[in-house]
């Protein structure tokens, strides 16, 4: 058995924070307070641990070392990141937050079951928590797994307003391990968040220098002949697009950290040789989404987003903003890994070292070169006749089944009359009212709907997303997600509702269908009880983690009576969602892209239950 001190890594920010909730004299001494779990593991956070089911959480701004550089975060409890809060299945939690900034607060306990009063998303159920003012969480802890908690005000969560939630689970989990370690991904930029904001609404691929060579025209040509090289290099200029567009914010501006530390910093996880390590990883970023690998070493995924699912043996997975997996690994050599955690847009890395003693480390894989966007990426606009489009009347489109669009024959698109596009105003397609699209209420046999559990034709659920070749490693992918149990409710559902996922790039403009938030007339309605299909369509040309505060959303994966619980679900451009969700929730919840500026600029909606 490890001892508990022995896989605890003080970071030198630490050391440097007098303040911190641990105490400097105990992290001097390399003596970490860590926990040993029902079952007979340790575990350990760098950024310290509180315990519930009562826990104090001090909010502040202070000076702050990051990446060797100055800065003034968001602390909790002397921490940015904060410290890891661990609460035990069928407790009653009671969390005191304090907030001592000159702003208003929260705390969104991400992917919690609980009140709507204590979801922590001020402005629908919640008033936030005011300056000098302390607000008790309050909530019955009835499930377990890996979570997180950040803000829900403003841009907070950009300024290190966030920190890692574990709930062990009241029995035996259904894998077994020696140690494990959290591992907390964020994105960090020296800039106000305010002025990133800003930047992104004044100039398109304001963040973006990964843009096309002359170099890159010319590898093309070679590859794909130069008829097809212009046709579809006039295709993204004329629609005013770029093939590139992968990130809004990429390494131009953001560290990427885990745990706090920079690749520089080089955060370490011990083990010992012959261990199972299990590594609980959550993407806690405002914007970006990392490709994590662990060279040399095979990674079983046993959870999802808290949820366990039966044992996928990866490679390499993708982990889209506010997603968590739970993986086991097993290092059979005495030496270093490097968990590498690559940012989706190869702009930069995030890293950490496993390894059975301090100080050594392990090469550093070589970043992969950006991946351009296919024609799949254009979604709704791809294959479509736009040669008449400048003038077209677009109040018409409502009815449009688009449910065949995903995955169209685009081999015609080379002769395409693209001479009217340069000047049109894409900005209109965003706001077609999708809203009627879809027979609303009724029974599933009536209105032709699918099985529960199948899978909706559009949907990608087999590839691994952009820049990821599946035939050089493993990577996970949504379809190889399988419960590890049926879900209590399997009923089949007896209304659809669908909802577009709409924006426009120049003007940094992020809505449903096709309606920015503040142009909203009221709330989406759930009937309390009911069994419904939630149908998600990108029509834009970026991924879009999309979050459903206070229930679950089980994605329809194909995997039937298994088909995986998740709270937050990753929609690839062009691409067709469909997840059942039972509205057992009554109250009013948040509906949001976790993109934190794409929320910011629309891109959210409030479900009520009722």
């Amino acid at each position: 058995m490890a001892s508990g001190t022995s896989d605890f890594s003080v970071s030198r920010r630490q050391l440097l924070k007098g303040g911190s909730a641990l105490g400097l004299g105990t992290m001097a001494l390399g003596m970490a307070p860590a926990w040993a779990n029902p079952w007979g593991r340790t575990s350990t956070y760098s950024q310290g641990v509180v315990h519930g089911p009562e826990v104090s959480l001090v909010i502040r701004r202070e000076d702050f070392d990051i990446d060797g550089q100055f800065a003034r975060p968001i602390t909790i409890n002397g921490s940015s990141p904060g410290p890891m809060v661990r609460l035990k299945e069928g407790q009653d939690a009671v969390i005191k937050v304090t907030n001592l900034m000159g702003e208003t607060t929260s705390i969104h306990w991400h992917g919690i079951i609980l009140p709507p009063e204590m979801d922590g998303v001020p402005g629908i159920s919640f008033a936030g928590i005011a300056p000098g003012e302390t607000f008790t969480y309050r909530f019955p802890v009835t499930q377990s797994g890996t979570y997180w908690y950040h803000s829900h005000s403003g841009l907070q969560e950009q300024e290190g307003h966030a920190g890692p939630l574990i709930i062990d689970s009241a029995t035996p989990e259904a894998f077994e391990y020696d140690r494990e370690h959290v591992l907390l991904l964020t994105d960090w930029t020296f800039e106000d968040p305010k002025t990133v904001f800003r930047n992104l609404k004044t100039m398109e691929g304001y963040y973006n220098f990964q843009e096309r060579t002359v170099a890159d025209f010319f590898a093309d040509v070679r590859r794909r002949g130069l008829v097809e090289t212009i046709e579809a290099r006039s295709m993204w200029a004329e629609m005013r697009m770029s093939s590139r567009d992968i990130a809004d914010v990429t390494g131009s501006t953001y560290t990427y950290l885990l745990n706090g530390q920079s690749p520089e910093e080089n955060w370490t996880a011990l083990f010992k040789h012959g261990e199972t390590v299990r590594l609980r990883i959550v993407n806690g970023s405002a914007m970006s989404y990392f490709d994590l690998r662990i060279p040399g070493l095979k990674m079983t995924v046993v959870a999802a987003d808290g949820q366990p699912v039966q044992p996928v043996e990866v490679d390499e997975f993708r982990i889209a903003v506010a997603e968590a997996y739970d993986v086991l690994v097993t290092p059979e050599d005495d030496k270093a890994y490097t968990i590498f955690a690559e940012a989706m847009d190869r702009s930069g890395y995030a890293r950490a070292t496993l390894a059975p003693r301090p100080g050594i480390e392990a090469p550093v894989p070589q970043r992969r070169q950006i991946a351009d966007r296919g024609m799949e990426a254009m979604g709704a606009h791809a294959g479509m006749d736009h040669s008449q489009m400048a003038g077209m009347d677009h109040s018409q489109m409502a009815g449009m089944d688009h449910s065949k669009m995903a995955g169209m024959d685009h081999s015609q698109m080379a002769g395409m009359d693209h001479s009217q596009m340069a000047g049109m105003d894409h900005s209109k397609m965003a706001g077609m009212d999708h809203s009627q699209m879809t027979a609303m209420q009724g029974d599933a046999a009536t209105n032709h709907m699918l099985m529960a559990g199948a899978i909706q034709q559009g949907a990608r659920y087999d590839q691994a997303g952009i820049g990821l070749d599946q035939s050089l490693r493993r990577v996970l992918v949504y379809q190889d997600l399988k419960a590890h149990a049926p879900w209590p409710d399997r009923r089949g559902p007896t209304r659809e509702m669908e909802l577009h996922l709409t924006g426009n790039m120049e003007r940094y403009m992020w809505s449903f269908d096709g309606k920015k938030f503040s142009e909203v007339n009221g709330p989406i309605h759930f009937k309390k009880d009911e069994r419904l299909r939630l149908i998600l369509i990108n029509d834009t040309m970026m991924e879009h983690p999309i979050h459903l505060h206070g229930m679950w959303m089980e994605l329809e994966n194909g995997q039937g009576d298994l088909i995986p619980r998740k709270h937050t679900l990753n929609v690839k451009p062009g691409e067709r969602v469909s997840a059942l969700i039972t509205a057992d929730a009554e109250g009013s919840w948040a509906f949001h892209c976790h993109l934190l500026y794409h929320m910011d600029a629309g891109m959210f909606r409030v479900v009520k239950v009722s």
